[in-house]
């Protein structure tokens, strides 16, 4: 499993290379990768099918006890599944969709990327590493949203989807931690077995809120979902892949890997069903709303996971293996679709419902696609849909309090579905007409070929279900239930009412599918609402974050380097201050006045000439005066040191110095016109400031000399830096061997402050140009 997971990054940085050398095939080695796990997955799968659990652990740093926790049981095999499948048909889809695209091989290093981390995220056996693959999903899941970044609405959806499910990943890091903490273990195998003293702990509420966070962002649960339509200006590819089977189902993963850990409780069933239950109407209600294929799907994709999420809050037996199956069948029939809307827009130029007709005689093999895929989202036998809407209402029925508006809810989004099913599946392809619309581009095999072979899986697991589909999905129920279950998976159950409400809901969806168009009229009454919806509130806050961050650089970036000296200053001050304020050491100031009688004549000389320097620096009007006071000051320095035995920390203040002068010299005629500062209230707040500073200061050091820290270190520099560095000067060896790290730390800072200035010196700007 990590070498998997590392020759997916190894492969993704090497694209752009393979897309130098292969040109247009480079989508064979990139297909290859996903297709070469997914086989090994299926090596893997006689075990984990067999109830073993298979787990790997790759030493990071073992003294500190750091390592690579890989596990793999039959929910994570479900999810690897899906990921790599369906990432071999993207791979190859998109050498079709984006061929002769200059950017190909940031494409696919993009999308490799991508994939790799939702693989290391559901095989990770640490929820520490679990949250770094969590995060890596979301950034690069936002440059595949902003790959067209030449489109403001490509970067502004971008950055809205990495706001949003970055804003929720903190969330989601505090409240692992909270568990690790909880559950004494940050393993996720161990966890696993701890859920009851997890959902004990003192700890567990506010962990469970700021997982519940993390998960309803990425997944796009209410109030959340408005980032994933806007996420739709991404190409199709990635549309097919993050939105329909992937990234968006990385927090459905979440809530059910810790089902085990979290679940069971008041609090987390009554949550999950509320969100899930709100976004699966709200999802449901939108997509009646839009006409553009792509926004159709996409909301219908927020209802499902509404769905997905309900079924995981319910929590029992019948609604998680529900949960798996209807998982399953929604990733073949929406990638299909969102593959099918890539190849009209593609072929067409839209992907305006309305203008989209006849389209069967021209695009064959897509049309096919799309209506098997249809079949299965409208729950038709003999499509894995079906069975999945079957075992929807089953577990909704079940006795609860709740019951009757949990099927309510399922059925309201079944009729939405098969609405959509029968608009995408059937009108755009199939329905007669006058005139279809004309092709631009025609349909081409690496574009109609992974559609087709996803709806016609859709249909070989609806009729072949007991074919390792049903012991995949039953290890994947067992895995969030904890306990063996018997689930066997049929297309045929006789006539009851589960059948009966089935073949209501599609002939209620037909009915809202006939009078599609007057709910369209109707869209834009609803404008109001939206402008008090989160999408908006989002907005509005945005704007009110940038309009404080601009404030507030305006402030404190000013561009006079005195402001930000007097800013860093006054925060050591306060920091100082409030240390030793209440339990600090108190100074004996009488011992400390008496060592003033022992100054020698030399150091009032010297103390003599720095004084008056520093008030006539104060007065000064020019920038040349200003520069050989602040030389003699620094020379004074430097007397100071050689009399006080530190010959060589005087010889590089002499040179610092030297160079200053002479650096400022010749620099003096190219700086901007200097500012003094004339109000005398401006000018004593930076005196008074400076003073403040010295006592501090001064006060620091008098308490470092009157509690001298008792440490074996100086006597350990002195007696080893000869037989351990081979070098006779202390301080030398100190910088440059004992503390080696922090003076290559420095050097990198010096070095890429002069990299900055000289890149600043070889800027020619032109007249008018701005910086």
């Amino acid at each position: 499993m990590f070498l998997a997971i590392l020759a997916g990054f190894l492969l993704a940085f090497a694209a752009p290379m393979l897309y130098r050398w292969l040109g247009k095939w480079v989508y064979v080695p990139m297909a290859l990768l996903p297709l070469s796990i997914f086989i090994y997955l299926l090596t893997l799968a006689p075990a984990v099918l067999g109830g073993n659990n298979l787990g790997e652990v790759q030493q990071w740093a073992p003294s500190l006890n750091i390592n690579l926790h890989f596990f793999l049981d039959g929910l994570s095999l479900l999810f690897a599944l899906l990921i790599t499948g369906f990432g071999t048909l993207i791979m190859i889809y998109a050498g079709g969709y984006l061929k002769g695209h200059p950017l190909l091989g940031r494409f696919y290093l993009y999308l490799t990327l991508f994939m790799t981390a939702m693989l290391g995220l559901v095989l990770a056996g640490n929820i520490i590493s679990l949250f770094i693959f969590w995060e890596l999903t979301s950034i690069s899941s936002y440059l595949l949203i902003g790959f067209g970044h030449d489109k403001e609405t490509s970067r502004s959806s971008a950055l809205q989807a990495l706001l949003v499910t970055g804003l929720g990943g903190l969330a989601l890091m505090a409240g692992l931690i909270l568990v690790g903490m909880a559950g004494e273990t940050y393993t996720l195998s161990e966890l696993l077995e701890r859920g009851h003293v997890v959902t004990q702990h003192a700890l567990y509420l506010p962990a469970l809120v700021l997982i519940l966070l993390g998960a309803f962002t990425k997944s796009a649960q209410f109030p959340f979902h408005f980032w994933l339509p806007n996420a739709m200006a991404a190409p199709t590819p990635v549309s097919a892949y993050l939105h329909s089977a992937t990234m968006v189902k990385a927090g459905v993963y979440l809530l059910a890997r810790l089902t085990p850990v979290m679940g069971g409780t008041d609090e987390w069933q009554y949550t999950l069903m509320l969100i899930g239950g709100i976004t699966t109407i709200l999802g449901a209600l939108l997509a009646t709303q839009h006409v553009d294929l792509k926004a159709i799907l996409a909301y219908t994709t927020i209802s499902a996971l509404g769905l997905l999420v309900t079924m995981t809050g319910i929590g029992t037996a019948p609604a998680l293996e529900a949960m798996v199956v209807f998982l399953l069948a929604h990733a073949l029939y929406k990638g299909t679709f969102f593959l099918v809307a890539g190849n009209v827009d593609h072929a067409t130029g839209t992907r305006d419902l309305t203008q989209l007709t006849g389209l069967s005689g021209s695009m064959r093999f897509t049309a096919i696609a799309a209506l098997l895929a249809g079949m299965s989202m409208a729950g038709l036998l003999p499509f894995f849909g079906f069975i999945g809407k079957e075992l929807v209402y089953e577990a909704t029925l079940e006795e609860s309090p709740f019951r009757w508006m949990l099927f309510a809810v399922s059925f309201f989004s079944g009729m939405v579905f098969v609405a959509v099913a029968i608009a995408i599946g059937y009108g755009v392809f199939w329905r007669r007409a006058v005139k279809a619309t004309p092709l631009q581009h025609p349909d081409k095999a690496m574009l109609y070929l992974p559609p087709v072979i996803l709806a016609s899986t859709g249909l070989v697991f609806g009729l072949l279900p007991g074919f390792f589909v049903t012991p995949l999905l039953r290890r994947a129920a067992e895995a969030m239930l904890g306990v063996e279950q018997v689930f066997e998976l049929a297309l045929w159950h006789g006539f009851n009412l589960v059948l009966g409400l089935s073949l209501l809901t599609v002939a209620l969806g037909y009915v809202v599918y006939r009078f599609s168009n007057r709910l369209l009229s109707y869209a834009n009454r609803f404008n109001g609402i939206y402008r008090l919806g989160p999408a908006n509130l989002y907005q509005l806050s945005l704007k009110g974050f940038l309009a404080g961050a601009t404030k507030i650089t305006a402030a404190i970036q000013n561009g006079y380097l005195r402001s930000y000296i007097a800013a860093i200053i006054t925060a050591h001050i306060a920091l100082i201050v409030l240390s030793l304020w209440k339990d600090g050491p108190r100074l004996e100031l009488t011992n400390r006045l008496q060592e003033l009688s022992q100054l020698r004549m030399y150091e009032v000389v010297l103390l003599l000439m720095i004084v008056p320097a520093l008030i006539f620096l104060f007065k000064s009007r020019s920038r040349l005066t200003s520069i050989a006071v602040m030389g003699i000051i620094g020379y004074s320095m430097a007397l100071f040191y050689i009399l006080f035995g530190a010959p060589d920390v005087a010889a590089t203040q002499l040179l610092i110095e030297t160079l200053t002068v002479v650096i400022f010299v010749l620099i003096l005629h190219k700086l901007p016109a200097f500012r003094y500062l004339s109000h005398a209230s401006e000018r004593y707040k930076y005196v008074l400031l400076s003073l403040a500073f010295g006592a501090m200061m001064t006060y620091v050091i008098l308490i470092v000399k009157q509690y001298p820290l008792d440490s074996q270190l100086k006597a350990y520099y002195g007696e080893n830096s000869y037989l351990l560095g081979q070098g006779r000067n202390i301080v030398n060896v100190i910088l440059v061997d004992f503390r080696a790290l922090d003076t290559l730390g420095e050097i990198v800072v010096l070095a890429v402050a002069a990299i900055g200035i000289l890149a600043m010196l070889k800027l020619r700007m032109q007249k008018g140009d701005k910086p």
